[in-house]
C-alpha cells in the first residue's frame, strides 16, 4: 500500500491531481467515489466534510482542493522539479496558481451559469469581469512557453487544466496564446498516462467522457 492516497471520479477536478501525481512519479494508490453515497459516505466526509474530490492523503496528512494539491505534491517530492526554484520563479508560480484558482475559476463559472455582475459592482468581485480575467490570463502566458518561463512546473497542471477545459467546453474563448499553451502541456506525457486512467475508469462505470 502506498503512502499517497488519491480520491477522486473520473468526470472531476480529480484528473488534475490525478495528473499532478504522474508527474510526480511517485507511486499511490486511487480511491474512485460516485456521486451518490460514496462521497457523502461518514467514511469520506471524516476527510473531506465538503463531500467533493479530488482529495490526497498522504500518509496521516490530507489535502484537499486540487491547487493546493499540486502545490503540496511539488513541496513534499522535490526531485520531481515541479516546485519554483528561484524568486522569479515563485512569483510567477504562485502568481498564476492562485488567480487560476480565484479570479478565473470564479469569471469563468460565474459565465456558464449565467450570473452578472450588476453595474457599477465589478470592484466587488474577485475577477472585476469576464474579459478583464482572460485578458490578464493571456498577458500572463504570452510571458514565455510556460506559467514560470522556459521551465514546466506544477502551476501549468493546474493553470493548465484550467485552460485546456476551458477550451474544451467553451468556457474560455480560443486565442492563439491560449490554444499554443494547452496544446503545450497536454503534450506531456503524464498528462497521457492520466487521461488513459481516467478513460479506462470510464468504461468500466459505463459512463461518458
Amino acid at each position: 500500500m502506498s503512502e499517497l492516497t488519491l480520491y477522486t471520479h473520473p468526470q472531476s477536478r480529480g484528473r488534475i491531481a490525478h495528473w499532478m501525481l504522474e508527474e510526480v512519479g511517485e507511486p499511490y494508490d486511487t480511491v474512485w467515489l460516485d456521486y451518490g453515497t460514496s462521497m457523502k459516505s461518514p467514511e469520506y466526509l471524516a476527510i473531506n466534510p465538503m463531500g467533493k474530490v479530488p482529495a490526497l492523503r498522504h500518509g496521516s496528512a490530507v489535502v484537499t482542493e486540487a491547487a493546493a494539491i499540486c502545490a503540496y505534491l511539488a513541496d513534499a517530492f522535490p526531485a520531481a522539479g515541479l516546485a519554483p526554484q528561484t524568486a522569479a520563479e515563485r512569483a510567477s508560480y504562485w502568481r498564476w496558481m492562485f488567480f487560476a484558482a480565484g479570479p478565473l475559476e470564479q469569471a469563468v463559472v460565474a459565465r456558464a451559469v449565467g450570473w452578472a455582475v450588476p453595474e457599477g459592482r465589478s470592484g466587488m468581485v474577485g475577477f472585476g469581469s469576464y474579459a478583464d480575467t482572460l485578458a490578464a490570463l493571456e498577458q500572463g502566458l504570452t510571458r514565455g512557453p510556460f506559467v514560470c518561463g522556459e521551465r514546466f512546473t506544477a502551476a501549468d497542471v493546474y493553470v493548465g487544466s484550467s485552460v485546456a477545459w476551458g477550451l474544451m467546453f467553451g468556457t474560455i474563448e480560443r486565442r492563439p496564446v491560449f490554444d499554443a499553451y494547452a496544446a503545450r502541456v497536454m503534450a506531456r506525457a503524464a498528462y497521457a498516462r492520466s487521461e488513459h486512467i481516467n478513460a479506462e475508469r470510464l468504461k468500466l462505470s459505463g459512463a461518458t467522457g
